[in-house]
């Protein structure tokens, strides 16, 4: 019974795109993982942004159904919308994998599972982090609406609520962009926003949430994944201080769904975090970021900044 189940959900055409930047050795975890699943993907499209490429990677793993493409400026946004447009024709589905996961050997069978049986309404499925951070509803957080109780909510400032490791399926309102799956007349319909540039933070909160819009997210508790993410450089501390405020500027006049008063509201709570902090010197140009990206966005600059802050 398992092995007929196992056929039929093998049966769905699944793709995965991986953006990836200047990390050979976490792309070597990830698609030897993906090398052991129970079932594999149909294609893997490798979007690749790195000087000199890492194309080499690529060919260690011949027995895998890899497309490349090489993408130099890097964007992640940008990536992940040039992946998707290499897709075959057949591909039902089709996600994001961050180039430092590695998989659990049921991973994609579970996906292909959650998808067979998915109706039409359900647009994207993220895999279940197990490593990912401990969620801390502690009350500065919810007093200026920068979380909620809600797995995956989105609170009435426009912030998201965090994602943690899941012990069953939940629907969700946004969810994370380096894990997850989406229907193939979701890609169709939309695409990432390019005006996120470089790491691009938000990217992935304001595309799944404009989905949301239209139909049910969720989180697949038997799609296991564990995420090394990559370290944050302690000298790029500004850039993403910039990002964390400027970028929250861009996705609250587009979305138009929140109050500006409450949106004000969290972001002061956000700044204040680095102020109490600022004895630290990564939080004091975290701080200097927040300062500048509320500055420009109050006189409505519009550019946006492009900025690569992990290693």
């Amino acid at each position: 019974m398992t092995d007929v189940f196992s056929e039929k959900c093998c049966e769905v055409k699944l793709a995965f795109v991986v953006p990836t930047k200047d990390r050979p050795n976490d792309l070597r975890v990830l698609l030897n993982s993906i090398r052991k699943q129970t079932c594999q993907p149909d294609q893997l499209i490798i979007v690749d942004g790195s000087v000199p490429d890492i194309k080499h990677v690529c060919d260690e793993f011949s027995d895998l159904k890899i497309t490349y493409r090489k993408v130099i400026p890097p964007s992640l946004a940008k990536q992940r919308n040039i992946g998707m447009k290499a897709l075959d024709e057949d591909i039902e589905f089709a996600g994001y994998l961050d180039d430092d996961l590695e998989l659990e050997s049921k991973a994609t069978e579970s996906i292909k599972s959650f998808c067979a049986s998915a109706p039409g309404s359900v647009g994207g499925v993220a895999l279940n982090i197990t490593d990912a951070p401990r969620i801390r509803h502690d009350w500065y957080q919810k007093l200026f609406l920068m979380t909620g109780d809600r797995i995956g909510g989105v609170t009435s400032s426009g912030f998201q609520c965090p994602i943690p490791t899941v012990t069953e399926t939940v629907e969700t309102r946004w969810l994370y962009g380096g894990a997850t799956i989406w229907r193939r007349e979701v890609i169709d319909e939309h695409s990432y926003d390019e005006w996120f540039r470089g790491h691009g933070l938000g990217e992935d909160y304001e595309y799944s949430y404009r989905v949301g819009k239209t139909y049910k997210l969720f989180v697949c508790a038997e799609a296991k994944t564990k995420h090394h993410s990559g370290e944050m450089d302690p000298e790029k501390m500004y850039a993403l201080g910039l990002q964390q405020v400027y970028n929250r500027f861009y996705m609250h006049r587009k979305m138009r769904d929140f109050s500006a008063v409450l949106f004000g509201w969290s972001l002061l709570g956000l700044i204040l975090q680095n102020v109490l902090r600022a004895h630290r010197k990564p939080a004091r140009n975290r701080l200097k970021g927040n300062l500048k990206g509320l500055i420009d966005g109050l006189f409505g600059k519009t550019a946006a900044y492009e900025a690569h802050w992990k290693k």
